[in-house]
């Protein structure tokens, strides 16, 4: 028995930002480390993904995670006790092996929140910052953050199976030399932003913070974009900062009709139309990411809009973290970067297998915090040198950012402009 040695493994259900209730795992070691890992669905969620365990009964509206922790509290952790905390492959493996198909049976939660517990307690126990547990000394890059613009789905109404909040929109700070300047220049912007939108447009932010714009005020998201290139111009920003857009575009497909419905406009598009639209968004505004801007499963719009446009486009439901469908993606160039949600695949290690997969073949890894991982995706985004992240340039992320980059002192790098994928903005 060692201080890595772990003893104790449990579960418990707990509430989180998102409104429903996650499942939050527990890890103690031999050298009395204590750490804890919560793991929740999102808005927009992949059929791709692992499947999580919900309970049966109607308490939460149906989304009670009860039973994925008593997955946790008697069929995993007898499992884990006695393991080794710090060697983190073996213990997913373990956990994958408890019964067949043990993802499922299990539920993806209860697997993602231990394995991400495990990871956590491991680092602790050998007293390593969590980004140097993941990658040694190599782990020494910040990547390009973003502060989110605003969010909201009904603006044109609605999509086919549109969840509250998508599409998403974000400022992104890629041309500056310290991640420090970066998130100083996502709080001016955030400042301009709020006031031209609360005094002029009537938008209301939800309990997240996220900034909701109603309907019959702008007749495309076009008009929306062309205001966030306004104020990064009137912030003094211009070619420092620009946009991403998460577009959700499978939440808004009709898969018997082949068209999107109502995605930044009210009015239907086939593929070719929405292709067009993206282009002349592209060619007008400084849109550096979209992010899932075609249908889960259509990989060759994927690819010939990351051809045609040369900027990051990014895969979400599309690859949902998974090697399965990256290599696929990879073999026919669609996208040219990853979002990385853990529990889309279940394993730290898994996850962490499809990160190399997609440096191997130059593709770009987006670390998103959206699943319940908070601050602990920081030290994600560190450890494995990640280009750019979902949001994080303001708040608890960033204050973890900004102590990073005071830890690592002159080894500390910002990814700046070659964080982002394509070169469309820096010819």
């Amino acid at each position: 028995m060692g201080k890595t040695t772990i003893t104790k493994v449990y579960g418990r259900q707990v509430y989180t930002i998102r409104g429903h209730p996650g499942v939050e795992a527990i890890v103690c070691t031999e050298g009395g480390i204590k750490e804890r890992a919560v793991c929740t669905s999102g808005i927009s969620v992949g059929t791709h993904e692992i499947k999580f365990k919900y309970d049966t009964d109607k308490k939460f509206e149906g989304k009670g995670v009860q039973s994925a922790v008593d997955s946790i509290n008697n069929k995993i952790a007898p499992v884990l006790l006695g393991m080794d905390a710090s060697n983190q492959l073996a213990a997913d493996k373990a956990m994958l092996e408890i019964c067949p198909n043990a993802k499922a049976e299990l539920g993806g939660n209860a697997v993602a929140a231990c394995s991400a517990a495990i990871l956590k307690a491991g680092a602790a126990s050998l007293d390593l910052p969590l980004y140097q547990h993941i990658g040694g000394t190599k782990a020494m890059y910040l990547p390009v953050p973003g502060v989110l613009a605003f969010d909201g789905s009904d603006r044109y109404g609605g999509g086919v199976t549109t969840p509250g909040g998508k599409p998403s929109n974000s400022f992104m700070m890629y041309g500056f030399e310290t991640f420090a300047e970066a998130s100083y220049a996502g709080w001016e912007i955030d400042r301009l932003w709020g006031k031209e939108l609360k005094q002029h447009f009537h938008a209301v932010q939800n309990h997240l913070g996220a900034y909701y714009i109603p309907p019959d005020i702008f007749k495309s998201d076009l008009e929306i974009w062309d205001l966030m290139s306004k104020t990064i111009d009137k912030a003094g920003y211009t070619g420092k900062a620009g946009i991403q857009v998460d577009c959700a575009a499978d939440t808004y497909y009709d898969r018997s009709g082949k068209i999107y419905r109502g995605l930044f406009i009210n009015k239907e598009m086939d593929r070719d139309a929405l292709l067009d639209f993206y282009k002349k968004a592209v060619s007008e505004l400084p849109i550096v990411i979209l992010e899932d801007p075609f249908w889960e499963d259509d990989y060759e719009s994927h690819a010939i809009l990351t051809k045609e446009l040369d900027i990051q486009i990014v895969g979400d439901d599309l690859f949902t973290t998974t090697p399965e469908r990256v290599a696929k993606g990879i073999k026919q160039g669609a996208a040219n970067t990853v979002l990385l949600k853990v529990n889309q695949v279940g394993t730290i290690s898994e996850a962490l297998e499809m990160v190399q997969l997609a440096y191997n073949y130059g593709y770009g890894v987006m670390p998103c915090d959206s699943r319940g991982e908070g601050v602990a995706m920081v030290d994600y985004a560190v450890g494995i040198n990640a280009g750019t992240v979902r949001e994080m340039a303001l708040g608890e992320r960033a204050n973890r950012f900004l102590e990073i980059e005071e830890e690592l002192g002159t080894r500390a790098r910002f990814w700046g402009e070659r964080g982002l994928k394509g070169r469309r903005f820096f010819k």
